[in-house]
């Protein structure tokens, strides 16, 4: 991860990892920027830092409109902050999970911090034995199987208080 930070949004259909998008949405915000001026602004600061495909051009400027928004209006966060973590070695199973996570979490408008720990030593430092795991703030959820997606929007929901 760079000094700048990364921020996944969704792009299209992908979930995408931003660098500096962090930094540029706190400008934006402080700025006060008109919707459609910090689309430009955000754009602008992103492509410099990351690769984005002529193509796609239109879906970065949807997706960094709709993230302005949400932040713009309080991120439709409750008072305490959620936090997310998948615990795992990087296996195709905890991959779903995280892509079912951001999915969940994009369709309730719920935001989080999310980190996934692929280090055995952390994992286990969190009583955690077997993975896949889901931990949401400081709870284990889940640990060695995957969660369907309902009981996961469930934890979601009561952890955000929504």
């Amino acid at each position: 991860m760079s000094e700048i930070g990364q921020k996944k949004i969704k792009i299209g259909t992908a979930s995408v990892g931003l660098i500096g998008l962090d930094q540029a949405m706190r400008q934006a915000l402080a700025r006060e920027l008109a919707a459609d001026e910090a689309v430009d602004f955000l754009y602008n600061a992103v492509s410099r830092e990351n690769y984005i495909p002529a193509t796609a051009a239109d879906l970065y400027r949807k997706a960094l409109g709709r993230e302005y928004e949400r932040a713009r209006s309080g991120g439709g966060q409750s008072h305490q902050q959620l936090t997310i973590k998948i615990l795992g070695p990087g296996c195709v199973s905890c991959n779903k999970l995280n892509t079912m996570i951001f999915d969940i979490m994009q369709r309730l408008d719920i935001a989080a911090d999310i980190e996934q720990i692929h280090d055995l030593d952390e994992i286990w430092r969190h009583g955690v034995i077997t993975t896949p795991a889901l931990i949401i703030n400081g709870r284990i959820k889940s640990s060695g199987r995957m969660p369907p997606p309902a009981e996961v929007e469930q934890w979601l929901l009561e952890a955000s208080g929504a």
